[in-house]
């Protein structure tokens, strides 16, 4: 077997593919990439077992088909130095051999029996499906991410909700101190259902959406989901189990307004958020007026910091504690000029709304509030 194949192509896909594969496998071929030749394309595949991530390229030339395992290390350092030029591929499958041949020089490397590589679970006949813009997954996985947990008890926590109702589709992640909460108004389904997407699937996402236009279609089950990027697919085991009530801990009425330029707010929690403590990373929040004071301070070391900056504000003098660097990544997560926070009292969740939604959005996020000793 024999084909030829655009240096640079091959190893953009490569890259893209090595993300899906762990240091350690508990089956040796998880190791390596699937090469599948059909009809003058070359099918490339790379597992971890719950995650599948398939993308193809166009050959140069191929004399035949067929389909063979090659390890992902030593191939993806071999070519990822190359300009771009024509690599051939010599495979014999008998003596289970491949030597790569390009413009100055050649190597050769061992190849599997492709048989051994795992095929992944299809989906039942009664999947369900999404349709989404390739930019507006991004943006929303994006803007969610940071905000999933990491806790081995509450393996639901640790994942992207998706879930899809008559209203709306609502991207949602929280690790049960900050959450994210993103309707996105016109997608809908008459059939209620809903997914937990692990942080995995979702990083190899991340990376892979936005480079273009079109859709991205999303198929899942109870136990699977099969997304399709146009030139690429990411089959992933889903995360089991019933995701918390996410809308019953969203204040419905927080009466105290207050409007405040992003960015300079954003500076502000960087410079003195040093000054809290290690510990609890507190920085209390006093709006009275048209002005908020962010304060800081460890007594431990003698360090306290304080920044006053002006706003709008619509409510009752408070101070209220949050937590410096989880406010500072809610913050970061926005791309509005101004962010509009909104408090009940120093004892309940506060808001964090952009001034203006984003078109057929409406995008929240929420922080559960520190005790601060007055």
């Amino acid at each position: 077997m024999r084909f030829t194949v655009s240096s640079t192509a091959l190893s953009s896909k490569l890259v893209a593919l090595s993300r899906v594969i762990n240091s350690k496998n508990s089956l040796p071929i998880l190791s390596d990439f699937l090469f599948d030749i059909h009809e003058n394309n070359l099918h490339l595949t790379a597992s971890d077992s719950e995650n599948v991530m398939k993308t193809q390229l166009e050959l140069t030339e191929s004399d035949s088909d067929g389909r063979f395992c090659i390890g992902n290390h030593d191939l993806l350092e071999a070519v990822k130095g190359f300009s771009e030029q024509p690599i051939t591929f010599d495979v014999d499958l008998s003596t289970n051999m491949a030597k790569i041949s390009y413009q100055n020089g050649l190597f050769s490397l061992p190849v599997e029996n492709a048989d051994e590589f795992p095929q992944p679970q299809g989906l039942n006949f009664a999947a369900n499906e999404i349709v989404i813009s390739n930019a507006l997954l991004a943006e929303n996985i994006n803007r969610s991410l940071f905000a999933t947990a990491q806790d081995e008890l509450r393996p639901v926590m640790n994942g992207i909700y998706f879930d899809l109702t008559p209203e709306y589709l609502a991207i949602v992640a929280s690790d049960g101190h900050k959450l994210v909460r993103n309707k996105l108004l016109n997608i809908h389904s008459e059939q209620a259902a809903a997914f937990i997407l692990p942080k995995k699937p979702a990083t190899l996402l991340k990376s892979l959406l936005g480079k273009d236009g079109g859709d991205v279609t999303i198929r899942f089950d109870e136990r699977n989901a099969q997304i399709n990027l146009g030139d690429g697919e990411i089959i992933c085991r889903l995360i089991e189990g019933r995701y918390p009530n996410y809308n019953s801990v969203i204040p419905q009425s927080n009466p105290n307004q207050l409007t405040v330029d992003r960015l300079a707010l954003l500076a502000a929690l960087r410079r003195v958020q040093p000054f809290a403590n290690d510990s609890s990373n507190l920085i209390r929040f006093h709006v009275e007026g048209g002005t908020l004071q962010l304060d800081a301070e460890d007594y431990d070391f003698s360090k306290t910091a304080t920044e006053r900056m002006s706003c709008m504000y619509n409510g009752q003098p408070m101070s209220i504690g949050f937590k410096g660097s989880s406010f500072i990544e809610i913050l970061g997560n926005f791309d509005c000029q101004e962010v509009n926070i909104q408090l009940a009292d120093p004892s309940r969740a506060g808001l964090v709304l952009p001034s203006e939604q984003p078109e057929n959005q409406d995008v929240l996020m929420l922080m559960m509030p520190m005790l601060i000793n007055d």
